[in-house]
């Protein structure tokens, strides 16, 4: 798993680049300056929590803990919910795409908070010495 969670990273922050660099030059005609900023945060929080999959990866390579793997799921879901239902709203016009953007976001804030105590569960072990 913890590989897993470094190469979705991986994909989903080159996916972000590109994605942010269509929103900086093609979509600046195509959507209007409210949608412009939606589609940034969008990339914004994905290029973040890309950074946190592999940020999981790599500290459950040091220490598994299924908190991390929880952490890790979280996050994905997260990026698929919040910014992949984002874009499919900006893309469609679709209003139904924005219903399950705040459940992305709960998935973003668990993804946050169980990588904490994750984080606190393995100092006692191996991070305090």
């Amino acid at each position: 798993m913890p590989t897993l969670f470094v190469f979705l990273g991986g994909v989903l922050a080159a996916l972000g680049v590109g994605l942010g660099a269509i929103g900086a030059h093609a979509l600046k005609t195509q959507l209007t300056p409210e949608q412009l900023e939606t589609y940034h945060t969008a990339v914004q929080y994905q290029m973040i929590h890309a950074i946190g999959l592999v940020l999981v990866g790599l500290l459950s390579l040091y220490q598994r803990s299924r908190l991390f793997d929880v952490a890790g799921w979280a996050m994905l879901v997260g990026i698929i919910l919040f910014s992949g239902f984002l874009f499919a709203w900006l893309a469609t016009g679709r209003k139904f795409f924005v219903y399950p953007v705040p459940v992305g976001g709960i998935s973003f804030i668990t993804g946050w908070l169980t990588l904490a105590i994750g984080a606190l569960g393995c100092w006692g072990k191996n991070w305090g010495r």
